[in-house]
């Protein structure tokens, strides 16, 4: 049986962690503030340092012979790109970022059984990390850090 006349207790939103969330938010649109688009990466103010980081990412593309030119197919779907740009705080120099553009593909224009019928994601898996931090605290080594610039699959594809 439903009570329908009781009264309601009152609802209060927590102010608890309400300052933090703020704080953090308008830390990072004051000191981290990165572009969305193409557009707005060429019009900010540190549209020097955003080119030269997609010229970056382009020249690395092209040394690793990433993709060969070719005239579309006819009747098929190309799958378009677009840049992600990340500012990153630069560890060794305080209060200065590095600039980093990735050209990526918009995968998620793609329907599976029309354009692919097969997904393959190669991850890291956390079993693997906790085995090899066992590995370095128990032989006593030194683990350091590696920060790979451009990875890239060594796989042919043929769609």
């Amino acid at each position: 049986m439903l009570a329908r006349h009781r009264e309601r207790r009152e609802t209060r939103k927590s102010v608890r962690y309400a300052n933090f969330a703020y704080c953090f938010a308008v830390a990072e649109k004051v000191e981290y503030s990165e572009p969305s688009s193409y557009k707005e990466a060429i019009s900010s103010k540190n549209a020097i340092d955003w080119v030269s980081s997609m010229n970056e990412e382009l020249q690395s593309l092209e040394t690793n012979h990433t993709w060969t030119l070719v005239k579309p197919p006819s009747g098929k779907k190309i799958v378009g790109c677009k840049w992600v740009f990340k500012k990153k705080v630069d560890g060794s120099r305080p209060k200065s970022f590095r600039y980093k553009a990735r050209l990526v593909a918009k995968g998620y224009s793609q329907v599976q059984g029309v354009d692919f019928n097969e997904v393959f994601s190669p991850v890291f898996k956390h079993t693997s990390i906790r085995v090899l931090l066992s590995l370095v605290t128990i032989k006593d080594f030194e683990l350091e850090q590696l920060d790979v610039k451009t990875a890239f699959l060594h796989g042919d594809l043929e769609e």
